[in-house]
């Protein structure tokens, strides 16, 4: 005979309330589970977001990151004259040379001796720097001056730390730095950077040396060969990555430390949810004795009373997964800031909902269903007809 599948329905029906709480537990870990793919997923586009596929960016070799990187101008004259630089339409070279140094700001509503402080970074750039970068614009005031203590900062930034604000002026490298414009990275990691020009941020802070070379391919396809000039040269002692890998290998430190602390107690807290689903569902075995006896007499088999009772607890699973996924969908709403564990700074990111992760939260859901439910549905599908009549 077919699965009584109504039958199982129709019973969870009847046990709302033992329901919705096995339901609820489930949808609290597939929340925990969704939110920290979320989490690695939108750290990860933030900054795989910074790069542009046709730039490469120079560091000294095994620097790590550009805060730790120092690059002479002679070296940086040589990489410029390679023939993969793209030229502008006035036949300038498309490479932008960067300084970036890190500063601690205090954050808003923070004072006194509890006052909370994060490193942020300060990026010395030229005109170049945004052509390189179309997706940093100015969205208020202007772009800061050439030669002069200016400078313009991400908005996100201007909202997160005090004195941040356009028009107000931040101290460090013994000056003052006025702001003068605010710019828009479009969720990149930029968004929590300060820009200000180049040559009067490395006097400032008394380095005569770049942190960076950022430059455009002429094409694509010559990375490979640019690569190769790069770090074969032994003048330069440099490496060269496209922009996407370079921002993406500066998340890996911290998207796997957020990856095993999350899946973590994910993992803790379904051992939980499991329990309460294997207790559920014995719980409605041991309820339903006569009925079970009933359907064997019928002649429903065993195996149909296994998929029957299975089947329940995966519908358990699937509703509290759904309601897990709903529930964790509305963090996208919410930004975090973290520190970046290679640069040091303060990187600000968003929650990120996948159809991968749709998926992945749904087959865990379903996997914490089928353990928590085999054993109870085995145990009704081996009940004796006689003895479960007897029940009655």
């Amino acid at each position: 005979m077919q699965v009584p599948i109504a039958y199982s329905f129709r019973n969870l029906r009847t046990r709302l309330m033992t329901t919705a709480l096995t339901a609820g537990g489930m949808a609290l870990v597939v929340f925990v589970f969704a939110a920290v793919l979320m989490l690695d997923e939108g750290l990860k586009k933030t900054l795989v977001d910074t790069g542009e596929a046709d730039n490469v960016v120079v560091t000294r070799r095994s620097s790590g990151s550009e805060v730790q990187s120092s690059i002479e101008r002679v070296p940086a004259a040589i990489v410029e004259s390679l023939p993969q630089v793209a030229m502008g339409a006035g036949g300038e070279r498309l490479i932008s040379k960067e300084s970036v140094v890190l500063i601690t700001l205090n954050k808003r509503g923070s004072k006194g001796e509890v006052a909370l402080a994060s490193n942020v970074i300060i990026r010395g750039v030229d005109a170049m720097g945004f052509t390189l970068r179309p997706q940093v614009k100015i969205v208020a005031g202007r772009m800061f001056r050439a030669g002069q203590a200016e400078i313009v900062v991400a908005r996100g930034v201007a909202e997160r730390f005090e004195n941040a604000a356009l028009g107000d002026s931040l101290r460090f490298g013994s000056r003052e730095w006025k702001i003068v414009g605010l710019f828009d990275a479009g969720q990149s990691g930029f968004d929590s950077e300060i820009w200000g020009d180049a040559d009067q941020l490395m006097q400032a802070f008394r380095r005569p040396v770049y942190s960076s070379l950022i430059f455009r391919l002429i094409d694509p396809a010559a990375f490979e060969t640019a690569r190769e000039a790069v770090e074969s040269d032994p003048r330069l002692m440099l490496e060269a990555k496209r922009e996407r890998n370079f921002y993406a290998d500066q998340s890996e430190t911290l998207s796997t430390f957020i990856r095993i602390l999350g899946l973590s107690l994910s993992v803790i807290f379904s051992v939980g949810a499991i329990i309460g689903a294997m207790i559920t569902m014995y719980a409605a075995v041991a309820n339903r004795t006569a009925e079970i006896g009933t359907l064997r007499a019928i002649g429903f088999r065993r195996r149909s009373i296994l998929v029957a009772f299975l089947l329940e607890s995966l519908f358990l699973s699937l509703l509290g997964g759904v309601v897990g996924i709903l529930a964790a969908s509305t963090m996208q709403f919410l930004t975090l800031s973290t520190t970046n564990f290679q640069s040091f700074a303060e990187l600000a990111f968003t929650f990120q909902l996948t159809p991968l992760i749709v998926v992945k939260s749904l087959v865990f859901a379903l996997v914490m269903g089928f353990i928590g439910g085999v054993l109870p549905a085995a145990r009704a599908a081996r009940m004796n007809i006689v003895d479960a009549l007897r029940a009655a």
